[in-house]
């Protein structure tokens, strides 16, 4: 099984937005006995909370189901899964401090991404569902490509 976990501050807008986006891509290939995904942030804030209502909003507006609770991003995560994709720069930061190293298992979530390769998957909290909106496009595309490195990483 090929395990896979989204990262980002808090763990309710992007990181649950992009394991939601997955899954259901997933599905879509009948891929769900070879990867599996997971999400969490690298703060302790919303520990157990569900994802931002407005992540919920948006999935639910582009039919992909959200089924998660908040949890901290810890360093087994770093034996316990093949791929660690980071939604920002900064949670990349994070994540490398808490593993006390660097680690080819991690990705910046836009390195897979044509429109903005490299850069911030951006905080959509502090704004309104035209954010949210803007987040699920990236997350979209990004995922797509993600997917795509994996089947043909993995001969899938």
């Amino acid at each position: 099984m090929i395990k896979i976990l989204f990262v980002c501050l808090g763990n309710i807008c992007r990181s649950p937005l992009a394991e939601a986006i997955f899954k259901v891509k997933i599905k879509k290939y009948g891929l769900e006995s070879k990867i599996s995904c997971d999400s969490a942030g690298t703060a302790n804030y919303h520990i157990g909370e569900s994802p931002d209502p407005r992540t919920i909003e948006v999935a639910n507006n582009h039919g992909v189901p959200v089924h998660h609770f908040g949890q901290q991003f810890k360093k087994k995560h770093g034996q316990e899964f093949d791929y660690l994709i980071a939604m920002d720069y900064s949670n990349r930061s994070n994540m490398i401090r808490e593993l006390g190293e660097e680690t080819s298992s991690l990705f910046m979530m836009r390195d897979f991404d044509s429109d903005g390769k490299g850069e911030d998957v951006p905080d959509p909290w502090y704004g309104g569902m035209d954010g949210f909106e803007k987040v699920f496009q990236i997350l979209d595309r990004s995922t797509d490509e993600f997917l795509q490195f994996v089947k043909e990483k993995h001969n899938l």
